[in-house]
C-alpha cells in the first residue's frame, strides 16, 4: 500500500496541533507565542501528514542565501520510520528553491540520533555553543552542536 505521505505549508492555525508534538519531543518546547512568531515573513515551514495524521513538521528561516532549521519534529509513536529523513530532505529541497546556498542547524551535543540524521544529509559539524541548552534533567546546561551543509 502507498504511503501517501504529503507535505503542506505550515500556517498559524497549525499551533495547536503541532504544540503537543512539540511538547513531546524537546525537553524545552517552544511556547506557542514563540512558535506562532516562526511562522509567515522570513520563515517558512511544512507539516508531513499521511493518511491526514499529521506525523511532523519543520520550522526554517531565510535570510539572503542561508537557511536555518529552526525546529524539526516527529510525533514519538512515529520515530524510526525514517519521517525525519523525509522531513529534512523536504526543508532542503525548499531551502534550494528559495536560493539558498548554506544551511545551518544546532542539536544538542547528547541527541545523537538527530546528529547521525543531518551527517547522512551531508551536514559537518561546523563549532560548538558551549552551554547553550538547558539540562533536559533540569541542572546545569548542554552543549549545541553547530552543523552545515553547502546546498549545490
Amino acid at each position: 500500500m502507498k504511503q501517501s505521505l504529503n507535505f503542506r505549508p505550515l500556517t498559524t492555525t497549525d499551533v495547536n496541533i503541532l504544540m503537543p508534538i512539540e511538547q513531546a519531543c524537546h525537553s524545552h518546547p517552544w511556547s506557542e507565542k514563540t512558535f506562532i512568531s516562526c511562522i509567515g515573513g522570513r520563515y517558512f515551514g511544512e507539516i508531513l501528514t499521511q493518511h491526514q495524521q499529521v506525523i511532523g513538521f519543520y520550522v526554517a528561516e531565510v535570510v539572503l542565501d542561508e537557511a536555518t532549521l529552526m525546529d524539526i519534529c516527529v510525533e514519538p509513536s512515529q520515530q524510526g520510520h525514517g519521517f525525519g529523513n523525509k522531513l529534512l530532505n523536504q526543508f532542503i529541497a525548499q531551502a534550494k528553491a528559495k536560493g539558498v546556498v548554506k544551511i545551518w542547524l544546532e542539536v544538542r551535543a547528547k541527541n545523537i540520533s538527530a546528529q547521525m540524521l543531518y551527517m547522512k544529509a551531508g551536514f559537518i559539524e561546523t563549532g560548538r555553543r558551549t552551554g547553550y541548552y538547558p539540562s533536559a534533567k533540569g541542572f546545569g546546561y548542554e552543549d549545541a552542536i553547530v552543523m552545515s551543509l553547502k546546498i549545490k
